[in-house]
């Protein structure tokens, strides 16, 4: 759900195995150690659906992980946009 030309860029075309290799979705199962992932609501570069479908994927191979949602977040909301100081105490 990513721009649609940036995987290309990375992964190449035609679509292979490599695609499926590099998902977070599909390797959800994988996840070793800790993971807390941080997606602003209005995040304009990437679809928040791509964050919730990784997510979705970890609940189903019941991997616990952290999420910090955003609201009105964009794309870099510890950085650019968004409740600098809550994120960074998060971080």
């Amino acid at each position: 759900m990513d721009k649609i030309s940036w995987n290309e860029q990375w992964l190449g075309w035609p679509v292979d195995k490599s695609y499926a290799d590099a998902s977070g979705v599909d390797n959800a199962a994988r996840l070793q150690g800790k993971l807390f992932m941080i997606v602003g609501e209005q995040d304009s570069n990437v679809d928040p659906a791509s964050t919730m479908q990784v997510a979705d994927a970890l609940i189903k191979a019941d991997k616990d992980f952290d999420l910090l949602v955003v609201p009105g977040g964009e794309h870099s909301v510890g950085r650019s946009s968004g409740p600098i100081d809550y994120v960074t105490r998060r971080l």
